[in-house]
């Protein structure tokens, strides 16, 4: 890595760049020699995420793209197949779970910081985005979130089914910074997590939309305010850029996989994995708070 850019200086930039190659590109390429390499080779190796993950997919890309301009400037290798690699892979669509602007992970923390975090008790919208940020759950799971779903003891949230996209029950790690919101929020409504302060019922989900379009929260669509959706993409970045892999990352986001084979092998949620990806996420998230 050191030879691809020597200008390179800070250590975690590197270890984010070979995290993503080893996730992505090494289980596909790494045995071969750069001059091996073609193009379908390439659209093998960026086709499981093209569609479904398409940021993801973009920075593989880029990444690989990167290694063989090396390769190529250093004699490795006569040309780069991921120059007409696009020739090979379907055009790309984004997914629901994509098309929604995103706020870059990079900035999250401070809008959390100085947007967001109250430690006022009661304050619903707030403590509502913190727990759809924090969990990566949709708006209206954590909107219909229920005091009985709840196990503090073992500090996990589990969906009941017919409340999740997928019609399949989802358990939910709940981070040490999830816990405190729950206990100050206790008290509001016996059965409703976060109910409306008037109606005493589930928030509306334009609550979260009119409070991110109020603090202009960046997002990754130039004029575009990033929305509630749009923080699993966000979640889903971070979780690449830090080394963990696609599955872990896609078993929090409560993802169904489509490819009976491989859905086969998943037989478990990973729970007990989760846990520890989820507490750092929280722990990122809440970073620029000041004694928090």
């Amino acid at each position: 890595m050191q030879k691809l850019s020597p200008g390179w200086e800070n250590p975690k930039h590197v270890r984010q760049w070979l995290s993503t190659l080893e996730n992505y590109a090494f289980p596909q390429l790494g045995a071969k020699t750069l001059d091996s390499i073609t193009a379908a080779d390439v659209a093998e190796t960026l086709r499981p995420v093209w569609l479904t993950l398409s940021e993801t997919a973009s920075r593989v890309k880029q990444r690989i793209h990167v290694v063989m301009q090396w390769g190529w400037a250093h004699g490795f290798c006569v040309a780069n197949p991921v120059d007409v690699v696009d020739h090979l892979l379907p055009q790309q669509t984004r997914g629901r779970d994509e098309h929604q602007p995103a706020m870059p992970w990079r900035q999250l923390p401070l809008f959390v910081a100085t947007s967001v975090y109250s430690d006022e008790p009661y304050n619903v919208t707030r403590a509502l985005l913190l727990m759809v940020i924090l969990t990566a759950t949709r708006s209206g799971e954590a909107r219909g979130m229920r005091w009985a779903e709840i196990d503090f003891h073992k500090r996990v949230w589990t969906i009941p089914a017919e409340r999740m996209k997928a019609r399949l029950q989802h358990r939910v790690p709940l981070s040490r910074q999830a816990i405190y919101i729950l206990e100050n929020i206790r008290g509001l409504h016996d059965e409703l997590v976060f109910p409306s302060p008037r109606k005493q019922q589930i928030l509306s989900d334009m609550v979260l939309t009119s409070f991110l379009r109020k603090k202009k929260a960046v997002s990754d669509i130039p004029g575009r305010v990033a929305t509630a959706h749009g923080f699993r993409s966000t979640f889903r970045d971070w979780c690449s850029e830090q080394g963990y892999s696609r599955d872990l990352a896609e078993r929090a986001l409560a993802h169904t996989l489509k490819n009976k084979v491989e859905a086969a092998y998943h037989r478990t949620d990973l729970l007990e994995q989760r846990v520890p990806m989820m507490q750092a996420w929280a722990d990122y998230v809440m970073s620029q708070i000041v004694n928090k």
